[in-house]
């Protein structure tokens, strides 16, 4: 069974909406409310837990048990950004990183303050010494938190003119995505990780009720949904996952470069990443489906990664784990995918599932 053209159009949709919606780490209830309306209307049963995570269930009780162990497939939906670390007497802002990425980065971004009362306030992020014209050092000044401030939209220009906007410590500041599609199929944005891959799950769960399963008699196994927050700093598998589970198929993204064999057009099986090695047989039965499938895909590893996998470990999970996902070029920067890419990691999935 290949993705449609159809399904393709619903995924490419799905993502870009997601990447518009600001999430960074512990800044997820818009997106949470969008992921449980999304599966309501698809006919699901989604929840949020405590801790900010949704789960959702592909089959109802044992209707969709099969010969295979109950899995849970999950991406995450927290993503890189920033906090106010506090406000300078000048009406500038300080702030402080959310997840990690080089400060270079962010430089020049467009972003959004989101104040405590609901409201957002847009500015620029720019090192403190940001003219060519004026300073000799911008090439050679060390990008940290104190060399670079946001520069609000609005006319400030003391602490006390900020406040009076109702900025103060502890804003959440989200980053434009700058989500572009283009005609030849590339999609370039901030946060394909991992909306890209969330995304792909949304996708899979539409391909199953447009099959016309509606107790998922098809699949292989019991099968759930996850979409983790604080991924991206390293406990969001950590919990929330349904007791019942006996594996973790983790759906991020395939970093691209250096030695790797993975680009944009391909899904990424990753063998082995910053944790150490991921389940043997279980990756070799990826492989395997991969292959069958004819898929484009490559057999990677990650020596600077990690993923729920590691966090659902951690944390006591006597479960078998893997991860797959699309190439993603230009990793936590101004990322890029390509539809092909997308397709290949929907397709295994499906495979994965036992779908035909």
């Amino acid at each position: 069974m290949r993705v449609s053209e159809k399904h393709l159009e619903y995924m490419k949709g799905m993502i870009l909406e997601l990447c518009r919606i600001p999430s960074p780490t512990g800044f997820t209830r818009e997106i949470q409310k969008r992921l449980r309306d999304i599966f309501e209307e698809l006919g699901y049963r989604a929840w949020s837990t405590r801790k900010g995570s949704v789960v959702v269930q592909l089959s109802e009780g044992d209707a969709g048990k099969g010969p295979k162990e109950t899995a849970i497939l999950s991406a995450h939906i927290d993503t890189l950004g920033a906090i106010v670390r506090a406000v300078k007497d000048n009406g500038r802002l300080r702030l402080t990183p959310v997840g990690g990425y080089p400060l270079t980065n962010i430089i020049t971004e467009n972003c959004l303050i989101h104040t405590y009362d609901g409201r957002s306030i847009s500015g620029t992020i720019q090192l403190c010494h940001s003219s060519s014209h004026v300073y000799k050092d911008i090439d050679t000044v060390e990008r940290n938190d104190e060399t670079l401030e946001v520069v609000l939209d609005e006319r400030v220009q003391s602490k006390k003119d900020v406040e009076a906007l109702g900025i103060e410590s502890g804003n959440y500041i989200s980053f434009d995505p700058r989500t572009v599609l283009t005609e030849r199929g590339f999609l370039k944005s901030r946060h394909l990780d991992d909306k890209a891959s969330v995304g792909i799950l949304i996708t899979l769960a539409k391909i199953l009720r447009d099959g016309g399963y509606p107790e998922q008699t098809r699949l292989n196994r019991k099968a759930y949904l996850l979409f983790t927050n604080y991924e991206e700093v390293g406990h969001g598998g950590s919990a929330g996952i349904p007791e019942d589970v006996e594996e973790i198929l983790v759906v991020d993204m395939g970093a691209v470069g250096d030695d790797l064999g993975t680009d944009e057009h391909k899904v990424s099986i990753c063998m082995k990443d910053s944790n150490g090695p991921y389940d043997y047989e279980m990756t070799r039965e990826l492989i395997d489906l991969a292959k069958t499938e004819k898929l484009n895909y490559a057999v990677d590893i990650y020596p600077s990664y990690g993923s729920d996998a590691g966090a659902a470990l951690r944390s006591g999970k006597d479960i078998r784990f893997a991860l797959i996902g699309p190439g993603v070029s230009s990793s936590h920067g101004y990322e890029r995918a390509h539809i092909d890419g997308l397709s290949n990691t929907c397709q295994l999935l499906m495979s994965y599932l036992g779908l035909p």
